[in-house]
C-alpha cells in the first residue's frame, strides 16, 4: 500500500503542450463538476423525503445542529460516491 502511495507521488503532472487538449480537459473538469453537484443535490433530496419530518426545516428554522450534522455527513457520503463512480 505505501509502494502504492508513493508510486503515485511520484508521478509527473500531465503538462498540456496542446490548447484544445487543455480545453477539453477544463471542459471535462466542469461538467463532471456540475454533475457532482447536482447528483448531491439529489441524494438530499432523496434522502429528506425517505426521514420522517423535513430536514431543511428543521436544519434552518429550528436550528437543529444534529440534524445539521447528520445532513452534512450524508452530502459528503454521496460526494464520496459520486467523486469514485468519475474517478473510475
Amino acid at each position: 500500500m505505501i509502494g502504492t502511495g508513493l508510486s503515485l507521488w511520484a508521478q509527473q503532472p500531465t503538462i498540456y503542450t496542446d490548447p484544445a487538449m487543455f480545453g477539453m480537459a477544463v471542459l471535462s473538469a466542469l461538467v463532471f463538476g456540475v454533475v457532482g453537484v447536482i447528483l448531491a443535490i439529489l441524494g438530499f433530496k432523496l434522502f429528506d423525503k425517505l426521514t420522517p419530518g423535513k430536514l431543511d426545516e428543521e436544519i434552518l428554522q429550528k436550528q437543529n445542529i444534529a440534524a445539521a450534522i447528520l445532513a452534512g455527513a450524508f452530502v459528503l457520503g454521496i460526494c464520496i460516491i459520486v467523486a469514485a463512480a468519475i474517478h473510475s
